[in-house]
């Protein structure tokens, strides 16, 4: 389901990044200094989906959760909530993904927050853990 049809209010984890962080990320800041600040920013948005919930407003997270362990925290969360949730996976080849960012890199377009190197993609690439058909049960699993 795309934002037009649900009017739901999105929430892009690169856009609570770049605004809160990124101008005081010093070069030896690594992995755990980005994660830490997610995790801040998840808890506030947590609170933000109970409130838009309550409010009958659809929430889209763009959170990346590219781990089970991280996708396993919001299902929980749904559940206690008892909020309905639908998981999309973007099964893309990953010639298609580097090369749709080395073009948002350039182009600097309306979802462009900062410069993604090669290094970047590589490293995200190799911490990805693809969804459990379990997990797509009653998901969308996007191919374009």
């Amino acid at each position: 389901m795309k934002k037009k049809e649900t009017k739901g209010i999105l929430f892009f984890i690169d856009t609570w990044n770049k605004t809160l962080f990124l101008k005081d990320k010093k070069i030896e800041d690594g992995l755990d200094w980005f994660l830490e600040r997610i995790e801040r920013v998840e808890t506030l948005i947590l609170d933000l989906i109970i409130q838009l919930e309550n409010a009958n407003t659809d929430v889209i997270l763009g959170l990346g959760l590219s781990k089970f362990k991280h996708r396993e925290k919001f299902r929980k969360f749904a559940k206690l909530h008892g909020f309905e949730i639908q998981l999309h996976f973007l099964d893309i080849p990953k010639e298609t993904r580097l090369q749709r960012i080395l073009q948002r890199n350039s182009e600097k377009g309306d979802t462009f927050q900062f410069e993604v190197s090669q290094a970047d993609f590589d490293f995200m690439e190799s911490r990805f853990e693809k969804p459990t058909a379990e997990e797509m049960q009653h998901g969308i699993v996007v191919n374009t």
